[in-house]
């Protein structure tokens, strides 16, 4: 049963985002058969314009193109893309490689700094250290992903040179010919932009949390009994602060790749989020949809992998599931 829901869940939220993503792109007023000819569009003549757009369907009406596309996703063809012109399963692959480790990277530091100020806030409650993170966490909150970038690039790249300026190896340099410190180099800064935004709900949440259960019952009667400090938390708290925060993380993938997008836009790192900031301005429907689909099946990864780890963590999820 438990399966049966999720496929469905899966389903219908494949076919609601593709469907909207598609009417909003199939109204822009981009042309993409000028997209496609890129600066040689004044040598274009008005059958070759035709040709072109009869070849990518595009005289069809909105709801032909749409089926047509379903029909060849369905048959794991997901068309061509017209910016890059290459298989659209290709461009998002080696895309996708880049932008891995670069939310691979962020996803883990958040989660593990986010986790520890938490707990450090809940131990102090109401004291100067609590207020410190709080307000550090509030600070972060509402701090947009493109303008602590463009901070960091000022700082660290412009003013002290520590970091290249984008990009994720040296202009001119073969990849196989970049060492892996010259790689770390360029993927510090849009990593840890990332991971510096993601710290605050991680954190936030596990203080929360922490407060309530060192105000419960069981942890008074531990205190009675003379157990103190870390050693408390360690034994009779962990598990219930590590439920809320595994399954706030994991289900953070979607805020994850929309901060990806304005990373990867400020520091020119060539991922998957940059790779749909041009699908969309430039009119490449099958990219964009591919992108589209590829980035809810990444979100609802996360979430159900939240799922199985809370009932792995809580061993009553696992009874109550089993009745």
């Amino acid at each position: 049963m438990f399966g049966f829901q999720k496929i469905f869940k899966l389903v219908t939220l494949l076919l609601a985002t593709c469907s909207i993503s598609f009417i909003l792109v199939s109204h822009s007023p981009i042309d993409p058969v000028q997209t496609y000819v890129g600066a040689d569009m004044i040598r274009v003549s008005p059958e070759q314009r035709e040709n072109i757009a009869e070849y990518w369907g595009l005289n069809d009406s909105r709801i032909e193109q749409f089926f047509n596309w379903g029909k060849a996703v369905l048959h794991g063809n997901l068309g061509t893309s017209l910016i890059y012109r290459a298989p659209v399963v290709s461009v998002i692959g080696e895309r996708f490689v880049a932008s891995l480790s670069l939310m691979g990277i962020a996803w883990l530091l958040s989660g593990v700094i986010g986790f520890i100020l938490g707990i450090i806030a809940g131990m102090r409650e109401g004291a100067i250290l609590d207020r410190l993170i709080k307000g550090y966490c509030f600070l972060l909150a509402s701090t947009p992903a493109f303008w602590l970038g463009l901070l960091l690039l000022i700082v660290f790249s412009v003013w002290l040179g520590w970091f290249p300026v984008g990009l994720v190896s040296p202009a001119g340099v073969l990849t196989e010919d970049v060492s892996l410190a010259e790689r770390l180099r360029h993927l510090f800064l849009p990593a840890l932009t990332l991971s510096i935004l993601g710290v605050a709900n991680v954190a936030l949440h596990t203080r929360q949390k922490l407060v309530e259960v060192l105000q419960s019952e069981f942890i008074r009667f531990a205190r009675a009994k003379g157990e103190r400090g870390f050693l408390l938390l360690f034994r009779h708290g962990m598990r219930n602060i590590s439920l809320p925060a595994v399954s706030l993380h994991f289900a953070s993938f979607g805020e994850l790749f929309g901060g990806a997008i304005l990373a990867e836009q400020v520091f020119s790192f060539p991922g998957l989020g940059q790779a749909i900031v041009q699908a969309g301005l430039g009119g490449d429907v099958p990219l964009l949809l591919g992108i589209v689909l590829f980035s809810t099946l990444f979100v609802f990864t996360g979430n159900l992998t939240a799922d199985l780890l809370y009932q792995f963590i809580d061993p009553r999820l696992r009874r109550r599931g089993g009745r």
